[in-house]
């Protein structure tokens, strides 16, 4: 029996909640990112948000102690963090200056399946034809709310976005496979560390454009998507991923798409009706018959 399959069988509510957890922290990067962008210069924002992240990454791991990754852990550092300190904070924080919060979370919607062919492909995790087909149709289901909410026309951001969803999902995948050898926070932790010097010198070079009269909302955003997006909202998601799988837990993302749209409702002033509801409940239960899958 493989590694991957006993930890998911001892623990897999445990699994769940703590993909949750991690989940809500992600479902308001989104509007966050929107928000902290319409005030400051969003290159900024996308180097700044990783660069405060590895300050106090670096910081927790002077004070925790502990080993350092060998070398064969450090290429998949690499890449986890060129997926989700790199690649995913750029391409989303682009999106988010020419189109909305909402739109940015129906194309992220996608990302569940794409966690889960990364994770075959990285994460050498198997699983079952049933399972595939309820992950396509999660999928499929968010494309549909899509087309139906008038999405589906792609445009550059949208190929952002469609970027973001690559690079998340290789993040994940490799991120969740060190994450069975070193604890999760530690991964994620070292990641932004080992990325620092890719963001912090483009992060200094940008700082004069900043507007430091931008208003109290943008810079909580900031901080927002800086410390519970690019950090702590990792240690909850790669401990469940670890636990339970990174295809698996990967389906709760599928909900990431309705807590952003709530959110953006709340934050942003956009309207939640009911065929949003109605794809939300659909996509609850897709996730839990995958669950028993």
């Amino acid at each position: 029996m493989s590694a991957v399959t006993t930890a998911s069988s001892r623990a897999p509510l445990a699994a769940y909640l703590w993909g949750l957890v991690g989940v809500v922290a992600f479902g308001l990067t989104l509007p966050a990112t929107r928000l902290a962008v319409t005030h400051l210069d969003a290159w900024w924002v996308s180097f700044a948000r990783a660069s405060l992240a590895a300050l106090v990454a670096g910081m927790i791991l002077l004070v925790t102690g502990g080993p350092r990754p060998t070398r064969a852990e450090f290429g998949l550092l690499l890449l986890t963090g060129a997926g989700v300190v790199l690649g995913f904070p750029l391409f989303t924080t682009l999106a988010m200056t020419v189109t909305s919060a909402s739109h940015g979370a129906v194309v992220v919607g996608l990302l569940p399946l794409a966690t889960a062919v990364t994770g075959a492909l990285i994460g050498r995790e198997r699983h079952s034809a049933l399972f595939w087909v309820l992950s396509v149709l999660g999928s499929v289901t968010v494309v549909g709310f899509a087309l139906l909410e008038g999405a589906g026309q792609l445009s550059w951001a949208d190929l952002a976005l469609l970027g973001s969803v690559i690079s998340a999902s290789v993040g994940y995948a490799s991120g969740a496979r060190l994450a069975r050898r070193l604890a999760g926070w530690r991964v994620i932790c070292w990641a932004l560390v080992v990325c620092s010097p890719l963001v912090l010198p483009p992060m200094l070079w940008l700082t004069p454009r900043v507007a430091l009269s931008a208003p109290p909302a943008a810079w909580l955003s900031f901080l927002y998507i800086s410390l519970a997006s690019q950090l702590f909202g990792f240690f909850a998601w790669y401990r469940g991923l670890a636990l339970g799988g990174i295809a698996r837990v990967g389906q709760v993302q599928l909900l990431q798409l309705f807590i952003t749209l709530i959110a953006s409702s709340l934050w942003l002033g956009e309207t939640v009706d009911a065929r949003t509801w109605l794809f939300g409940t659909l996509v609850v239960l897709i996730v839990a018959v995958g669950r028993r899958a």
